[in-house]
């Protein structure tokens, strides 16, 4: 095995069966982002990803909130040296949840403001509660939010309007634009994110990874070398034995039921 998981101030990392639940773990803060913060996601991602025993992650906040975005006491303290080191540590630890090789889906429970709506437009999924909010006021104090990602989720127009107007967008209205895949009572929607991670963990890892790989490359390519690339994959997929003996069970199974 690994040995001992780590243990992070910041952030509370608990495995189940098949996925681990990774939590930000400042509440009375709402959870801002500081350096010690991101530095342990990165670090609890790392650990996560040599952890064969865990195919998915749900990353929250808790019940009742994501995060506030960026700590502002931090931010305001920087020296000017300190400028550069500290926006690097932000696309760090972005890169790493973003380009995770397993499934990431956010659980938001309430407020995901600038660096908090960036954090869960990185992930795979976002399930909300009713209650959750997103945001990105970053412009109104002069900072430019974080456009590349979540255009990619909701398509350039409205990325556009996110970014530049920043105003709040409720659960059903996130819905709607195809930011979230679920919206869920705020009394269930944790489970909603755990019942999506538990099903994705019964996938054969190398497949899900695969459609993760696609998803990013695919969209780059022109129309003909994105079905070759794909059906490049399924082939290597499919002799790959286990899928071929996964096919042969389920058509095995079809004919017993046709038999009854």
């Amino acid at each position: 095995g690994l040995g001992t998981p780590m243990i992070y101030k910041t952030v509370l990392v608990s495995r189940q069966e098949g996925y681990a639940v990774v939590t930000l773990n400042r509440p009375k803060e709402m959870n801002a982002l500081t350096r010690e913060m991101k530095k342990e996601l990165e670090a609890c991602f790392v650990e996560l990803e040599g952890d064969e025993s865990v195919r998915a992650v749900v990353l929250t906040g808790g019940e009742y909130v994501f995060s506030a975005g960026m700590d502002l006491n931090e931010m305001a303290a920087l020296t000017e040296d300190q400028i550069d080191d500290y926006f690097k540590a932000i696309i760090r630890y972005l890169q790493k949840i973003y380009t995770f090789p397993k499934p990431v889906i956010a659980a938001v429970g309430g407020i995901a403001l600038g660096g908090g709506f960036n954090l869960a437009s990185v992930c795979d999924m976002i399930v909300a509660s009713e209650s959750a909010i997103f945001g990105h006021p970053e412009l109104k104090f002069g900072l430019n939010p974080l456009f590349g990602p979540l255009s990619r989720i909701v398509g350039m127009a409205k990325a556009k309007e996110i970014t530049m107007l920043g105003e709040p967008i409720g659960a059903k209205e996130a819905l709607r634009i195809g930011l979230v895949n679920k919206v869920a009572p705020p009394e269930s929607f944790m489970e909603e994110a755990k019942a999506i991670a538990k099903e994705l963990a019964r996938r054969l890892p190398r497949a899900i990874e695969a459609v993760k790989k696609i998803s990013d490359v695919v969209p780059r390519l022109d129309r003909k070398s994105a079905l070759e690339h794909e059906f490049e994959i399924s082939a290597l997929l499919f002799s790959l034995s286990e899928s071929r003996d996964n096919m042969n069970k389920v058509l095995n199974d079809m004919k017993k039921k046709k038999k009854k």
